[in-house]
């Protein structure tokens, strides 16, 4: 992120899509916001990790078909590189069945490609500060996508993992469960955003997390939400 010249912190976002119109549309989107700038656009996975390299955006719209290298090897490359940025999926969801595979790699979440603009705008923000926009019903389908097999072996082995959690910690745990943003935790448990991410930060060295999706994911291997 650099300064606007008016002390304002600006985003840097790439656009990664193999679609010019697709580019095109996000780029007309994201030029409404004065705190976002669109640095770079790539066609495929190759072309976005050179971007990543010389524009060093903040975040990231990827796409995931796309020729030569696809999203899901092109997240995986970005996420590798010293002091990554955020990656954000944008997917179709009920037909790219490798959402589930990018998050794994590392891809801070993921948007429907029909996401309203304003959700657009707000999830960038929030992945560049660290966050994620995930809704509940969303999270609700990656979960279950995740735990359709093997439940109760899932849940012992969650159980094991939650054991060296704080009573806080594990109260931050069960609201990224419920798919809220670090904001609304933080007015719901009554303490700051930045505890809030601190406490993140712990959840996810202690539960060997990527991302939040994954946090939300162990919640309900435990049992912690419905």
């Amino acid at each position: 992120m650099v300064s606007d010249g008016g002390g304002a912190e600006v985003i840097d976002v790439l656009l990664v899509d193999d679609e010019a119109l697709v580019r095109a549309g996000l780029r007309l989107i994201l030029s409404t916001a004065e705190d976002l700038a669109v640095v770079g656009e790539a066609p495929d996975g190759v072309a976005a990790l050179e971007a990543v390299r010389s524009l060093r955006p903040a975040v990231v719209l990827m796409d995931l078909r796309m020729p030569r290298m696809d999203g899901l090897a092109a997240t995986a490359a970005i996420r590798a590189l010293p002091d990554p940025p955020a990656v954000v999926v944008l997917t179709t969801f009920d037909t790219d069945d490798a959402v589930f595979r990018a998050l794994e790699t590392g891809a801070t979440g993921f948007l429907l490609k029909d996401t309203p603009p304003p959700e657009l705008l707000r999830a960038v923000r929030l992945a560049a500060a660290g966050d994620a926009m995930l809704s509940p019903a969303v999270t609700r389908r990656v979960i279950d996508r995740y735990t359709a097999e093997d439940r109760t072996a899932r849940r012992r082995t969650a159980l094991d993992r939650l054991d060296a959690l704080t009573d806080r910690e594990r109260e931050v745990l069960i609201e990224i469960g419920n798919g809220h943003a670090n904001a609304t935790i933080a007015a719901t448990l009554h303490m700051s955003e930045a505890t809030v991410k601190t406490h993140v930060t712990h959840l996810f060295d202690k539960l060997a997390a990527t991302n939040r999706v994954q946090l939300a994911i162990a919640a309900f291997r435990a049992g912690l939400v419905d």
